[in-house]
């Protein structure tokens, strides 16, 4: 560096810290600038980390809905028969990931409530329905109602979980 010095050769930093003289702080252009990246940058990341915190509570009632599913299909075999409530496997006070209960409706015992069905309106289960109403906390028999768009449901007779604009 100094050998550069005595020849009297500068680096571009140096030529343009030369040219401006010693300097106090940033300008205001250098500021907004910054500004303007930290503002970028934040719309971009912001919005991704709420769509995995949304991703994140789906996944749970997916498992959720599994793990309710398996405990159901072993009274079944031991009863031959769907529970008649989610209280009598021991899930009656479990709620969602958004604070909402699990719906359940046994199909073949006649239960209160009509059976969920696909965009064709054909039944999607032929036992049981058990869903989870999603973030809004709202639904509808059909998955074609704007109300059932958001749910996480069990279909094709537990072969499916899933939400519902995936089905």
């Amino acid at each position: 560096m100094r050998y550069q010095q005595r020849l009297g050769l500068r680096t571009a930093t140096a030529r343009v810290f030369a040219a401006r003289g010693p300097s106090d702080g940033f300008t205001l252009i250098e500021l907004v600038l910054v500004a303007a990246l930290i503002g970028t940058l934040s719309m971009i990341i912001i919005p991704r980390l709420f769509g995995y915190a949304e991703r994140v509570r789906e996944t749970q009632a997916l498992v959720d809905i599994r793990e309710m599913d398996a405990d159901i299909g072993q009274y079944v075999m031991d009863n031959n028969l769907p529970p008649p409530s989610l209280t009598t496997v021991g899930y009656g006070s479990l709620v969602d990931p958004w604070g909402n209960p699990y719906e359940y409706l046994n199909i073949i015992g006649g239960g209160v409530g009509k059976p969920r069905k696909d965009h064709f309106l054909v039944p999607v289960n032929s036992d049981y329905d058990l869903y989870s109403m999603g973030p809004d906390g709202k639904s509808a028999a059909p998955f074609t109602a704007a109300a059932s768009r958001d749910d996480i449901v069990r279909a094709s007779n537990g072969s499916w979980i899933g939400p519902v604009y995936d089905f």
